[in-house]
């Protein structure tokens, strides 16, 4: 049974959102009461992100029986948990006694595979069944009260949850990860390390900000000398057909495949695999362009390509791949003017730390360019409360933003058709 998260909207809530639809103007970025109004945001949650699946973890944060870690996303706590079947279950963090939160560690074991309520003691197993609930009536029904599950599916190594009734399917998310998460060796990867930037600004902000690099070069300027993505498309040309030759020399299958956004199947989770090639000598992102960890998957045994990629999917979930290392770009909505975002890296499962890599040196450009964001994202914000704020056009390197800002809208026309 699936929970209930936000009550329907009045008709006054649905007659605001059409008369800011009716607003919007196309080619132009979105007007103030998309990132500033507290109704919307509950709007947002339950016609848009609700409706998506989201990747909260990896399958190394939880590699054994009685492993878990959270999650959080709509506003609600999640327990990714590996049963003693050694099966994944993803539960709502709220006990089922006074809802207490049962995990409050961001990752832990579960001694003898117990998760324990910190209220009352009630205990479940780590598939969520209660097992025992201390000084109640005899003929308690404990089978009508385990945790509450929502769905979980892996895809190379990623867990992705949904809180939807009827999931969108998920072929396009395969077809991308096989072009791209698993040439990379994402199932065989572990992650090393996880940071979360609290950003004061509107959900939407940050994945905009993710979504177009006409940024890059004002902003992030040691991200721009290491990655041509930052750079116009006509000076980007050559380096990428130099890095697909690269490729093939390689025998390297990595592909371009574009399922995002209003591509995307009717009924169809959106995803995205886009290749990009790395500037001048620098073979990966890191502070001397040097490797920082070893090669993944079928690059094993061979050698840099001097490219990268970006892989998406649904709203919140971005990716970034490098040979030697991936990252995990997290969008956490919280509020009408507070988001979380948080960045998972990984490197291959057979890597030892202070050995083949070293934490600081894998993580330094995204957890820098990271910081770097917060500042741009969060002065975003600020301009954008001003009621004088008037949108402006997007720019051409700013065309996947756009996208993603026609997506939204159209989902919401759908809701309040």
């Amino acid at each position: 049974m699936q929970p209930v998260y936000f009550q329907n909207l009045p008709a006054s809530g649905n007659a605001a959102v059409r008369t800011a639809l009716d607003s919007c103007k196309p080619g132009y970025a979105l007007p103030r009461y998309f990132y500033t109004d507290a109704d919307l945001f509950a709007y947002d949650m339950r016609h848009f992100v609700m409706a998506h699946w989201h990747c909260v973890g990896h399958v190394s944060m939880a590699p054994n029986p009685g492993d878990y870690f959270t999650a959080e996303l709509a506003g609600e706590s999640f327990i990714i948990s590996r049963g003693e079947d050694h099966a994944l279950h993803a539960l709502l963090n709220v006990c089922r006694h006074r809802g207490s939160r049962v995990c409050t560690e961001s990752q832990g074991h579960a001694p003898n595979g117990r998760l324990v309520c910190p209220y009352h003691a009630w205990t479940y197993d780590c598939a969520g069944e209660l097992l025992s609930a201390r000084v109640t009536a005899d003929d308690l029904r404990r089978d009508l009260l385990h945790l509450k599950k929502v769905r979980l599916h892996v895809e190379e190594g990623m867990i992705f949850i949904t809180l939807a009734k009827e999931p969108l399917g998920l072929d396009h998310v395969r077809e991308a990860f096989t072009a791209s998460a698993k040439v990379y060796g994402w199932a065989r990867a572990k992650v090393i390390a996880r940071k979360t930037y609290q950003i004061q600004a509107n959900w939407k902000l940050v994945e905009e900000n993710y979504q177009e690099c006409y940024h890059c070069g004002p902003a992030h300027q040691e991200y721009s000398k290491r990655h041509t993505y930052a750079r116009p498309q006509a000076q980007r040309d050559a380096p990428d057909e130099a890095m697909r030759q690269r490729d093939r020399a390689l025998g390297i299958g990595l592909k371009d495949l574009d399922f995002y956004f209003n591509k995307a199947r009717p009924g169809q989770e959106s995803a995205d695999s886009i290749r990009s090639a790395m500037a001048g000598n620098f073979v990966t992102g890191s502070r001397n362009g040097a490797a920082v960890a070893p090669l993944m998957g079928d690059f094993k045994g061979k050698d840099y390509d001097g490219g990268f990629s970006f892989v998406d999917v649904g709203p919140t979930s971005n990716f970034v791949a490098y040979p030697d290392y991936a990252l995990h770009y997290r969008t956490i909505p919280l509020s009408a003017d507070r988001t979380a975002f948080e960045l998972m890296w990984l490197v291959d499962q057979d890597a030892v730390e202070g050995v083949d890599y070293q934490v600081d040196d894998v993580t330094w450009l995204w957890d820098y360019t990271s910081q770097e964001d917060k500042r741009i994202i969060e002065l975003n914000q600020l301009g954008v409360n001003s009621a004088f704020f008037e949108p402006g056009p997007y720019s051409p390197m700013e065309i996947y933003a756009q996208q993603y800002s026609e997506w939204y809208l159209a989902a919401l026309r759908h809701a309040v058709a």
